[in-house]
């Protein structure tokens, strides 16, 4: 045990991906664990695997969408634990369709899951938040700060929770709650393999890459480091920090790579 003894940490789709390499992470320093995910078997599967090792652990099913879901979950862990240290907002889904072929009810389920899905938990566990003065944690994108092509539905979603939570940390630094934002850049999960079609449906072709995929792993240390470090937010991966880095300083030429891009996939 370390500085984080006794600690807790909530993780929205925990039981895969970037949010169970980060509770392993922050089960092996000393955290205790509220594992969200809306995956039964896999909130059961995992549970027995921490159990195991002896961490402490509690998982809570929950459809971040649906805001009472959230108040209970939030409800659950300060019930079991009486405290929350750091709210990682990890749960997310894509799409990939043009904006042309894309339903509406497509975007509106993008934005349910990604933004309202943040909101909700954060407006559930912000009270236990500010009382520990924690941190909040939110899984975003470099396309919630530049255009990202067949993908209008994901990066609205992340546009939003950049202006969201941005704004809310400026509310928050005096109340001594540090709000973190992560960009991953390309990691190696199965968020891609359901992507979400025009209509709906799991999308079939494959997702579009530049250099080569880091593990979840790889960002859950980034954020332990993050938190300790107190960081606004985290830019990882090195065409993840070129892509953010180039959108900043001209966004005409972020637009017309990407629209090159763009153009390419369609030869």
């Amino acid at each position: 045990m370390s500085e984080s003894d006794s600690r807790v940490i909530l993780v929205t789709g925990g039981a895969s991906g970037i949010g169970l390499a980060t509770c392993r992470l922050f089960a092996r320093s000393g955290y205790s664990i509220a594992m969200v995910d809306m995956d039964r078997p896999g909130l059961e599967t995992q549970h027995t695997w921490f159990a195991s090792k002896g961490y402490e652990i509690l998982t809570v099913p929950c459809d971040v969408s649906r805001q009472a879901d959230c108040e209970k979950a939030v409800a659950a862990v300060l019930d079991r634990f009486g405290r929350m240290d750091i709210l990682f907002n990890n749960a997310g889904i894509t799409q990939r369709s043009l904006f042309v072929h894309t339903r509406a009810s497509v975007f509106e389920k993008v934005m349910a899951v990604n933004f309202f899905g943040s909101l909700y938990m954060t407006r559930a566990a912000l009270d236990a938040l500010i009382a520990s003065k924690g941190s909040i944690v939110v899984n975003e994108s470099i396309a919630g700060v530049a255009p990202l092509v067949e993908r209008t539905g994901y990066s609205a979603s992340k546009h939003a929770l950049h202006g969201l939570f941005t704004s809310l940390r400026c509310e928050l630094k005096s109340k001594g709650v540090h709000v973190m934002i992560v960009c991953p850049g390309f990691i190696k999960t199965n968020l891609q393999t359901r992507a979400l079609a025009g209509d709906g449906t799991v999308a079939g072709h494959p997702q579009t890459k530049i250099g080569t995929q880091q593990t979840p792993e790889f960002v859950a240390k980034k954020i332990l480091q993050g938190i300790k470090k107190k960081k606004p937010m985290l830019v990882l991966t090195f065409f993840g920090r070129l892509g953010y880095l180039i959108s900043r300083l001209s966004p005409p030429l972020y637009e017309h790579l990407m629209t090159r891009q763009f153009q390419k996939s369609l030869q």
